[in-house]
């Protein structure tokens, strides 16, 4: 028994050097398959049980894929991309400055043909001045207006003083006064229309141009958090 096994396996020794000799002398290309029995097609010579002969060269540095693929190094996955880093996120645009535009009736301020604060209209510049706290304030403006009766001239000043006491009192409360702009606008800009409040110098006549006598005062910053 053991000297037919030794017999076989000669024989397949001799086979394959006898097939690689041939597929030599064929001109057949052995590159790669050196270590198994090629057949004149140039094809790996397999038992009837679908294994590859290997010849008495073989080592496992000659393994195949298509006879050892235990044997035969796989190619190491290619690494996974790096993840690109997150761009960091742009920077929040600064807030724009808002305007706020307050419009108080002069009589509330003053009294009539008077550049004076009076309480009720100091109470109302109080809240103001408070309001402003809670910005970031750039700038106030405050203008004054007059109504029709007198001359440009003296409604001209009439108007700057007004604006002038505005700014004064905002000043007391806090307020930088290069944050604070005045200007007089005179009797040019009224609110009533030419054809209303007719009529001569009267109370009537007064109060319906009360629109025209007024502090627009113009607030600008921007809010805080």
């Amino acid at each position: 028994m053991i000297t037919s096994a030794k017999h076989s396996l000669l024989l397949a020794t001799l086979l394959g050097l006898s097939v690689s000799a041939l597929a030599q002398t064929a001109g057949i290309d052995m590159k790669g398959t050196v270590g198994y029995v090629i057949d004149q097609r140039g094809s790996v010579v397999k038992s009837g049980t679908g294994l590859c002969w290997r010849t008495g060269f073989w080592t496992p540095a000659m393994a195949v894929e298509e006879c050892d693929p235990d044997l035969v190094k796989k190619a190491a996955p290619a690494a996974a991309p790096a993840a690109p880093k997150a761009a960091a996120p742009a920077p929040a645009p600064a807030p724009k400055p808002a305007a706020q535009k307050v419009t108080l009736a002069a009589d509330a301020l003053f009294d009539f043909n008077k550049a004076t604060l009076r309480a009720e209209g100091q109470a109302k510049l109080d809240k103001l001045a408070g309001d402003v706290k809670n910005i970031k304030l750039e700038v106030i403006i405050a203008v004054g207006h007059a109504d029709r009766f007198g001359t440009d001239a003296y409604n001209q000043k009439l108007s700057e003083k007004r604006a002038e006491a505005v700014k004064a009192y905002l000043v007391s409360k806090g307020i930088e006064p290069n944050r604070v702009y005045t200007e007089g606008k005179g009797k040019k800009q009224p609110i009533t229309k030419a054809d209303q409040c007719k009529g001569a110098k009267s109370k009537k006549t007064i109060d319906c141009l009360q629109p025209d006598r007024r502090v627009e005062i113009e607030v600008i910053g921007t809010k805080t958090q």
